[in-house]
């Protein structure tokens, strides 16, 4: 049985194979492939884009999706094997699990970092723990690494370039400045799916502090060999821009700091000029901007370049709903 919780798990013939499903079903978006099939989705955080991409998803294909918050309208769940759960946790993954998956032929997940302990937060415990028991597939709706996104970035751009060869492209992943520290997810999955299709990618950062960690910077160096293309991290914002094809920016705290913030935050704040603004986008050769979603104008970018034909983030959320329902019809036909 297979689950959705990395591209880097799934091999290229496959990820070819849901761009291509997703574009079928962005020209034609009924279907029956759910047809008398039901998902569960566990958000343990909140969502706008993702909850309403499936929930409809599954609709448009005839399935039926069911919605369950954690502290809200279902039990605290404890993840943690052998503990004593005399805390706020009433029940543990193993049953909540496996009941779902007596209920449900599927059951997506999002549940970010508890931004204490980056140790305990990379085993993605919940993601996991949901995996090991439900005995139904699972797919990752963003925890630690988000790979719907990474599907909805790449259907963009291969829109945008009219190609699904994207070898050869300079794609620039740059820090940008938030208020407060955020989960790396998306600049991990991004990081991954730029390597896997052969970019040449530079991952532009204020500090070393803001290298990602150390098991997708692994995984870009197993894409570059695999798949082409070339990785290198810069600091500097004219190198980097300079000729880029692909600007995606996201914001990110810095790991050595991670349950730590305040240190990190004057650090942080010194680097307000990461900003994509038109002035950097002027540097690229023409290039396309995109974001994940949600985005803080004039924070991450201006509102010069978000409203610039260059800016494909539209696009890349309307994608959400196509790569996801590519997603559960493949898991639902394995």
């Amino acid at each position: 049985m297979k689950h959705f919780l990395n591209t880097q798990d799934w091999s290229h013939s496959d990820l070819d194979a849901l761009l291509t499903q997703a574009a079928l079903f962005k020209k034609n978006k009924l279907g029956d492939e759910l047809q008398g099939k039901s998902i569960a989705l566990v958000f343990f955080n909140s969502s706008l884009r993702t909850r309403s991409s499936f929930e409809l998803g599954a609709f448009q294909l005839g399935g039926h999706a069911i919605v369950l918050q954690p502290g809200k309208d279902a039990w605290p769940i404890e993840f943690d094997v052998g503990t004593v759960m005399d805390g706020e946790a009433e029940e543990h993954i193993a049953e909540v699990a496996q009941v779902l998956g007596r209920y449900v032929d599927m059951i997506g997940v999002r549940a970010f970092p508890k931004f204490v302990d980056w140790q305990t937060d990379r085993e993605d415990r919940v993601l996991q723990g949901f995996a090991k028991y439900a005995g139904v597939p699972v797919i990752n709706l963003e925890t630690i690494t988000h790979p719907c996104q990474e599907l909805a970035h790449a259907m963009a751009l291969q829109e945008h370039f009219g190609t699904h060869d994207l070898r050869g492209k300079k794609y620039v992943l740059t820090w940008t400045y938030h208020p407060k520290a955020l989960n790396t997810a998306v600049a991990n999955s991004a990081l991954t799916i730029a390597t896997r299709l052969g970019m040449d990618v530079t991952l532009l950062c204020p500090t070393p502090d803001y290298v990602l960690d150390e098991r997708y910077m692994g995984w870009a160096q197993t894409n570059v060999a695999e798949s082409g293309g070339s990785l290198r991290v810069s600091h500097d914002i004219a190198d980097a821009y300079t000729g880029a094809d692909i600007v995606y920016a996201k914001s990110w705290g810095a790991l050595p700091y991670f349950g730590n913030w305040e240190p990190e935050k004057p650090i942080r704040d010194r680097y307000r000029h990461f900003i994509v603004d038109s002035e950097k986008m002027a540097m690229t050769n023409n290039g396309v901007f995109s974001h994940c979603l949600p985005l803080r104008r004039n924070i991450k970018a201006t509102d010069a370049v978000m409203d610039s034909p260059a800016c494909i983030a539209i696009n890349e959320a309307e994608n959400r709903l196509h790569v996801q329902k590519a997603v559960m019809a493949a898991l639902m036909a394995q």
